[in-house]
């Protein structure tokens, strides 16, 4: 990916730690779903990595 000094840089929708006294239940509902579907993808992607990391052990254990 390439750094384009023109195009404006999103503001992330959630940032840990943030001050919420502001934010209606709405918007911290919206944000917790957000972070659910991040936690969500997160957790696949170390099941991903997981399964890479097992077939590797697997495939040097039998080639001994």
């Amino acid at each position: 990916m390439s750094f384009d000094p023109d195009r404006p840089i999103k503001k992330p929708e959630h940032e840990v730690g943030c001050d919420l006294s502001l934010l209606s239940v709405d918007e911290l509902q919206k944000r917790i779903t957000l972070l659910e579907e991040e936690i969500i993808r997160l957790k696949m992607a170390c099941d991903s990595k997981e399964a890479g990391k097992k077939a590797a052990e697997s495939l040097f254990k039998a080639s001994k």
